[in-house]
């Protein structure tokens, strides 16, 4: 679920501290995107589509492990208008929830990325979420 100052911003990943549009950025090897709609059109450019597997939960603060009465989206409609190809989970919680309600039904394992919360940076710095995420670049056409 996203953490409240994502969901105060509006937009996937909006927490200022977290590396998700930095290291997809360099990924990417493209400049970073600083706003929503930058973000939207860095996306439709390079043919990724960003997506939280819950719709909803009971959640305290940003605390993953406090999630209660998950509802899960559905990914249905978007995989049968696409031609999506990899999902990929970011962070443990997201990865279990994923493999627990949504891998039989969309038929598509999960590869698992870290999270790029900025509580996670004891396990990963920039460097090594560059490394992770660079496995990306294998499923972008």
């Amino acid at each position: 679920m996203a953490s409240p100052k994502s969901r105060e911003y509006g937009f996937f990943y909006g927490h200022p501290q977290n590396n998700f549009w930095r290291v997809l950025s360099k990924v990417m090897t493209v400049r970073l995107p600083e706003n929503i709609d930058e973000k939207k059109k860095f996306l439709l450019e390079n043919n990724i589509a960003v997506w939280d597997v819950l719709n909803s939960c009971q959640i305290s603060g940003a605390d993953d492990n406090s999630i209660k009465n998950p509802v899960v989206n559905d990914f249905s409609e978007i995989l049968a208008k696409t031609k999506i190809e990899a999902i990929f989970t970011t962070g443990v919680k997201a990865t279990e929830l994923y493999k627990k309600y949504c891998a039989e039904k969309t038929g598509i394992s999960a590869i698992y990325l870290p999270s790029t919360s900025p509580a996670n940076r004891k396990y990963y710095n920039f460097e090594s979420l560059i490394k992770e995420y660079g496995i990306i670049k294998n499923y972008i056409k």
